[in-house]
């Protein structure tokens, strides 16, 4: 995965695409940071998590400038998202997600009370194919 990003970002620099090469130059750096914090070379999970940490932040500063009516900053973010996606696996959709979150409360045995419990479960089962936010969303109306 860290190679197809090194590779992407060549590719951008040749064909000029400033934007797409920031982005993943930000990526890079990012993951960079992580792998001198963890001591040892990412796997993909761990390159999954950080991709998703920073669309999440992308996420939060694109609300920010929302409220600062910075609409050029907005569709910078949301651009920088859209690049950042690409490297995710597919999302689950909400089908999926909830027939997983039914599946998992089934299994449990859950009540309201056993929310932490079943949210652990499905964040090990689904491994960076949903958002957290979604994942809690759909495990509240599951569990009613």
């Amino acid at each position: 995965m860290l190679n197809t990003i090194q590779d992407d970002m060549k590719r951008s620099l040749k064909a000029g695409e400033k934007m797409r090469l920031s982005t993943l130059r930000m990526l890079l750096a990012a993951l960079k940071n992580e792998s001198i914090e963890k001591r040892h070379e990412l796997s993909e999970e761990e390159i999954f998590t950080v991709v998703q940490r920073e669309i999440k932040l992308r996420r939060h500063a694109s609300e920010e400038f929302k409220k600062g009516f910075r609409d050029d900053l907005v569709q910078e973010a949301e651009q920088e998202i859209i690049i950042l996606e690409s490297y995710l696996p597919r999302q689950l959709s909400d089908a999926e997600l909830q027939a997983l979150a039914q599946q998992v409360v089934t299994e449990l045995k859950a009540t309201p009370r056993d929310f932490g419990k079943a949210m652990r479960e499905i964040m090990l089962l689904i491994k960076g194919r949903a958002d957290g936010k979604r994942v809690q969303d759909m495990l509240r109306q599951v569990l009613g």
